[in-house]
């Protein structure tokens, strides 16, 4: 059967957008902020609040509110909110957990309209303070005041035209261009204490908490929007809605004309209702797999430190995106030339040839004992004008769309002046440039310099490498074909019936010849089968279908077939069928006794293929998702699966496919034909089309997919699916 060639002929189809969003403005440029807790005691968080405001230039006006004091910083205090004469923007909330929501709305009485309560004692320590945070939100909700926490550290605009630190973090961070929102604010304050120490630039800055109110999406939108950010990172312990999530990256990663990188460093689990996992893909989409789908179908790159979230942060803040994988290492030392090669290859980029004329053209400006292939080796002796004039040369050469320069330590080394023309020939080319000036102490003058021209820069050429994999992996995203879900006729009668049934028996899992009848409906690739209730009609089925067949013994109280003896494949004639149907009753009663027998599906023997494995879960934050890896009874102890949010497009299902460690299998290795990936991308749309349509669907495996040579198809080998249970 001919099908389709792959991967040509798409079109763009930009994703539907999001929805508005709120108006965050005065949370990050309020003209006036009372602080309500202000105190005049050195180290408690009401003092340091309020002198963060007063003493970092804001362009507003603050008002201290402490029901005790006269003055604060010899700043003239009042006891409520009320009192103050003034109109009010933003509140800072200091107080007590007990005593926020009255607080909460004497602000809404006042006309504050943003609010961001410091306060612990909710959610956070159970109990009260769950009721307690329920009644601030309802509070929020029905005054129409936006609320950033509670719990959390504060707000931070370092706009010069604003210059807003409203939280109790230690010092200002710098001006710059990378917004951040972190769930936690004890890891805020060491970020940003990380930026300031590394001259890391901050546009803005938002400890958000416990999400009462606004929500790191809400956030997500507002940094989308705001002109001083191009870079946004992202520390999240979980999400209040992934699916939001990931049409709002693909809008603010994609999109927009302006498109921004955003970088997630995600850690934690969110609490959910735990259930034994009755399917592989139960036990294999776990939270950390589904938070690792919504950043991919969202086009945020998940990172795995702090130290790589700001090192990436740094590159694209600073440097354009390179057009394409290929990489080119000028270095003054062999071995960290090696080194970067290696990181390079390690992390997906490809260490490039060099053009011919370009290797001419570095002869006469480099001494004879020169590496003039890449990595380009200017050997010890180097000094500012041989890196000049090797830069400059690798940088004008077609094969190259970014440059790797290394420096270390030698006797001879300029590093000031090296990272000046470092600097200034990479600004004439338009090509990313990521410098490792090796070392702290002797490389430090170089590295002020690189600093102060924003050039990023590493210790070590690995994280430079990580970092411009980092780039190529968004600029591909960027430059990605859209193409739509597609839809499929399906005959949903069938299924209606079989879920019907299995509701109104009280049964949650549906024996594999009722799951066919579903996978039928949906246009899957199906054995023949026949379902027989005695061993006569299992020899006369397996007749009728051709021999050999396989046989199950199909019983919504035997989940797992192979476990039970309820197998058997290959059989070649009438005795066998006849003596294997007698066989594996007994072996079920004795595995499960009392279980109630439908009988035995008798079944086609599908020729040998490639295993794969394609499921879907429910999950109950985030809704249905699809998984898929490489199949049989080893999966589990692999875990090389791959899952994505349905539903899916036909590139996404491509990528699932491409992103578990086995691909080469499927693509052929020593000589084999590659497996037809059109097939499994196909069950893999049918699939999300699926679980979308049917949220009765808890869990589903179809394992294996015998997966055939190119243009050959593909086979559900075995199905197994488990519905919700019944609403009480």
């Amino acid at each position: 059967m001919i099908k389709p060639p792959r991967f040509k002929g798409r079109r763009r189809i930009p994703p539907p957008k999001v929805g508005p969003t709120r108006d965050l403005s005065g949370l990050f440029a309020p003209g006036s902020v009372a602080v309500i807790g202000a105190s005049s005691r050195p180290g408690s968080v009401g003092h340091s609040v309020f002198r963060n405001i007063l003493f970092n230039n804001f362009q507003g006006t603050v008002f201290p509110v402490n029901i005790k004091g006269h003055s604060i910083l010899g700043v003239r205090s009042y006891r409520s909110i009320l009192d103050i004469p003034d109109p009010v923007d933003m509140a800072v909330i200091i107080v007590p957990a007990a005593s926020v929501p009255e607080t909460l709305e004497q602000c809404a009485e006042k006309g504050v309209r943003y609010a961001a309560i410091i306060s612990a004692g909710f959610k956070e320590v159970g109990g009260e303070g769950i009721e307690l945070e329920e009644r601030v939100k309802a509070i929020a909700k029905e005054r129409g005041i936006s609320v950033i926490g509670p719990n959390c550290l504060g707000v931070i605009n370092t706009d010069p035209d604003i210059s807003m630190n409203a939280s109790f973090a230690r010092g200002m961070p710098l001006p710059g261009n990378i917004g951040f929102l972190s769930q936690s604010g004890a890891l805020g304050t060491a970020v940003l204490d990380y930026a300031r120490g590394n001259r890391i630039g901050i546009s803005k800055f938002v400890s958000f908490g416990n999400k009462a109110d606004v929500t790191e999406v809400d956030l997500l939108a507002a940094l989308g929007d705001d002109p001083m950010t191009d870079v946004i990172l992202m520390y999240l312990e979980d999400l209040s809605d992934g699916r939001k999530l990931i049409d709002l990256g693909r809008e603010i990663t994609g999109e927009r004309e302006r498109s921004k990188p955003i970088l997630a460093l995600k850690t934690g689990r969110t609490p959910q209702g735990v259930r034994a996992a009755s399917s592989h893909t139960g036990a294999l989409a776990g939270q950390d797999e589904v938070y690792g789908a919504i950043f991919e179908q969202g086009g945020v790159l998940r990172v795995e430190t702090i130290e790589d979230l700001f090192n990436y942060a740094m590159a694209f803040a600073n440097q354009p995106l390179p057009k394409g994988d290929r990489v080119a290492i000028v270095t003054n030392a062999g071995g960290p030339g090696i080194m970067a090669t290696d990181a390079c290859v390690r992390y997906g980029l490809t260490v490039t040839e060099l053009s011919d004329s370009t290797v001419e053209a570095l002869r006469p400006q480099l001494p004879a004992a020169a590496s003039l292939r890449n990595p380009v080796d200017l050997i010890g002796d180097a000094r500012h004008d041989r890196y000049a004039a090797a830069l400059d040369l690798v940088l004008r050469d077609e094969k190259v769309d970014a440059v790797i320069a290394i420096a270390t330590p030698q006797e001879m080394t300029e590093f000031e002046e090296t990272a000046r023309v470092i600097t200034e020939i990479a600004a004439r080319h338009g090509k990313p440039v990521l410098c490792s000036f090796m070392g702290v102490v002797d490389v430090s003058p170089g590295v002020k310099v690189l600093d102060e021209h924003n050039m990023p820069h590493y210790i070590y050429p690995e994280a430079a490498a990580r970092a411009l994999s980092a780039m190529h992996r968004y600029a591909q995203w960027v430059s990605r074909p859209r193409v739509p879900v597609r839809r499929f006729y399906v005959q949903r009668e069938p299924v209606d019936q079989v879920i019907a049934a299995a509701r109104s028996e009280g049964r949650v899992f549906i024996p594999e010849c009722e799951s066919i009848k579903i996978l039928d409906a949906y246009g899957f690739p199906t054995l023949k089968y026949r379902l027989a209730k005695g061993r006569d009609e299992a020899v006369e089925a397996a007749r009728s279908i051709g021999y050999p067949v396989a046989m199950k013994l199909m019983s919504p109280d035997v989940i797992h077939k192979t476990e039970a003896g309820a197998v058997a494949l290959n059989l070649h004639d009438d005795g066998a069928v006849r003596t294997t149907y007698d066989a594996m009753l007994s072996r079920v009663k004795a595995h499960k006794p009392g279980a109630n027998v439908w009988g035995v599906m008798v079944q086609e023997m599908a020729k040998p293929g490639k295993e794969v494995i394609l499921g879907a879960k429910r999950d109950p934050q985030f809704g249905p998702m699809v998984m898929f890896g490489l199949g049989g009874i080893y999966v589990e102890a692999l875990r090389d699966v791959t899952v994505r949010l349905a539903p899916i497009s036909e590139m996404s299902a491509e990528r699932m496919i491409k992103s578990i460690r086995a691909y080469p299998i499927l693509t052929g290795t020593r000589g084999e034909q590659p497996s037809d990936l059109f097939a499994i991308a196909d069950c893999l749309e049918r699939l999300s089309r699926l679980v979308l349509d049917y949220e009765e669907i808890q869990e589903l495996d179809i394992n294996p997919l015998l997966v055939y040579q190119q243009w050959e198809g593909a086979k559900v080998a075995d199905i197994r699916i488990v519905l919700s249970p019944p609403c009480a």
